[in-house]
């Protein structure tokens, strides 16, 4: 995955932009998680470039930068997880997985419907 570091709050904003032209998912993560490194590496393992060439992905080490994962909850409307995925589309959370929900297939669904 082409994982973009997310890791200044006013990325948000244009994140929000994006989404209008494409699809973008947010990972946030927990360095120190176990289940947050298993989901990251799971997601990893299974995302397709090929399927998924039109999304943008950003990632989160939301310990570095918590501050960016409380305004993420803010503007896109969620409870705060971790780990957890968010699908921002059209400037909103249009699916938002934790834990070992977070799962492939589901994302790839929401992107194409």
């Amino acid at each position: 995955m082409n994982w973009i570091n997310l890791q200044d709050i006013a990325q948000l904003e244009e994140i929000k932009k994006q989404s209008f032209e494409q699809p973008v998912l947010l990972f946030k993560h927990s360095t120190t998680c176990s289940i947050s490194k298993s989901a990251l590496a799971r997601l990893e393992r299974q995302w397709k470039e090929a399927e998924m060439k039109d999304v943008a992905t950003f990632y989160l080490d939301l310990l570095a930068f918590r501050p960016i994962s409380n305004a993420i909850a803010t503007v896109f409307d969620v409870v705060h997880q971790s780990p957890q995925m968010l699908l921002i589309k059209n400037g909103e959370c249009s699916l938002s997985q934790t834990h070992n929900g977070i799962d492939y297939e589901d994302i790839k669904y929401s992107i194409t419907n």
